[in-house]
């Protein structure tokens, strides 16, 4: 069975940085596009930023010059440096993924999150 796990989040102080990790398991074929989504209380969950297998990257605008995606295909894992940080970037951060299966079938997998908070 695949999974997602990502880590790395905290409680930072605004204008700190932290870098978040995503790790996928099991058996997988290879890797499509990857990102990262975050979901701040009461809101829906937004993009932050996507990979492509190819390294071809897409920023929200809110994070645009602030935050890096990147990921090792070697390793299949998936990073998100995230500097100057806000308040309003408190929110739990998801890693995404398109997965090819062994079947090769390709499938959408969710990681469960983790909590970014920004405050003094």
């Amino acid at each position: 069975q695949v999974q997602l796990v990502e880590s790395g989040g905290g409680l930072v102080q605004p204008g700190g940085s932290l870098r978040l990790t995503c790790i996928p398991s099991g058996y997988i074929f290879g890797i499509n596009e990857m990102g990262w989504y975050r979901q701040a209380p009461g809101n829906q969950r937004e993009l932050v930023a996507t990979i492509t297998s190819g390294g071809s990257t897409n920023y929200a605008d809110s994070v645009k010059g602030r935050f890096t995606i990147s990921r090792d295909n070697a390793k299949n894992t998936l990073y998100l440096q995230m500097s100057s940080l806000k308040p309003e970037d408190t929110a739990v951060y998801y890693c995404n993924a398109d997965i090819f299966l062994l079947d090769g079938t390709l499938r959408v997998y969710w990681g469960r999150g983790t909590q970014v908070t920004i405050s003094s």
